[in-house]
């Protein structure tokens, strides 16, 4: 079977806004997003929470020609200036939820909106409270299901509400922009030693059954049902055993005959696009330790720092 590799899985773009947004998404991690109709045609600028309820039935749907009608001009041209995958993980995190889903808007017994954003599987309940009214600012409660409150703050632009903050932190995309690459390429470089770790582990295990090392990654590669052997080993994915997977590369090189019961292997990952997938090189060596550095693109040697240790000894 293959090996359990969740930390090759693609890993999403960005992380995090901040501690303080992450109270509010938390809470409803498990939520599962749904479709929505837009209350934008029937909200004025005196109505703060029916444009809230718009961009979060906008994030529910995973709109985003409609998402970004709902933030300031800076930010609006910020957004439509990041990735597919950058605008797509903005509108997820509102939404909380990787799906588009279906929003409903209704009322609470106290007359206030409240979302709910629904699929199949789940469904992810938007509270929102009473805003709190600053001339040219209003501030909204906002509860997710059984979650905390979260605080809202939008800003009067142009005549009508956008959104200006987000819990305790200021939504300005120009300037998180480069936090949320930078919080990218530590999780793909992160996700590397965990994977090499694997990858190693995969290929004892086919040592083990084969009786000596395989030559080539390609040989741990998927099967046809009922062929497993020693050249489709049926150990990794098939992306891992073509040697690339998650923005890196994958070098496999055995250093002792692959048959004699001493034989052992290193194994190299470095970034697909130097700066973009990652900046750091990676190796594993003969040992079952992970050496690490920024090499340019280069592969690391046993001469660089070396990483979790603790998670590399075989």
């Amino acid at each position: 079977m293959p090996m359990n590799m969740p930390m090759l899985h693609r890993v999403k773009t960005f992380r995090v806004f901040c501690a303080a947004s992450l109270l509010l998404w938390r809470f409803t991690a498990s939520a599962v997003p749904a479709r929505a109709q837009d209350r934008s045609q029937t909200t004025g600028p005196s109505d703060p929470s029916g444009m809230l309820a718009s961009l979060l039935s906008a994030a529910c749907r995973q709109n985003q020609t409609q998402f970004v009608t709902y933030l300031t001009a800076a930010n609006a041209e910020a957004f439509q200036n990041l990735s597919d995958d950058s605008r797509l993980a903005v509108v997820k995190r509102f939404a909380l939820s990787d799906s588009p889903g279906r929003p409903l808007l209704s009322s609470s017994a106290d007359s206030h909106p409240v979302l709910r954003c629904e699929t199949p599987g789940s469904t992810t309940e938007f509270h929102l409270g009473t805003p709190r009214m600053e001339e040219n600012l209003a501030f909204i409660p906002v509860q997710a299901s059984d979650g905390p409150d979260t605080q809202f703050g939008l800003v009067r632009e142009g005549g009508k509400w956008k959104l200006l903050s987000l819990g305790l932190v200021l939504f300005d995309i120009p300037q998180l922009a480069t936090q949320w690459s930078a919080q990218d390429l530590v999780s793909r470089e992160n996700a590397v030693v965990d994977a090499l770790s694997e990858l190693a582990d995969a290929i004892r295990r086919y040592q083990r059954v084969f009786g000596k090392l395989p030559d080539t990654l390609a040989q741990l590669g998927p099967a046809e049902k009922g062929e497993v052997s020693a050249d489709a080993a049926q150990l990794v994915m098939a992306d891992i055993a073509a040697g690339s997977h998650g923005g890196y590369k994958f070098r496999y090189r055995i250093v002792a005959a692959s048959e004699s019961a001493n034989a052992l292997f290193e194994l190299a990952a470095t970034p697909e696009e130097y700066g973009k997938t990652g900046r750091r090189s990676f190796l594993l060596d003969s040992a079952g330790k992970v050496h690490a550095a920024d090499k340019k693109g280069a592969l690391a040697t046993t001469q660089d720092p070396q990483v979790n240790a603790d998670k590399t000894n075989p």
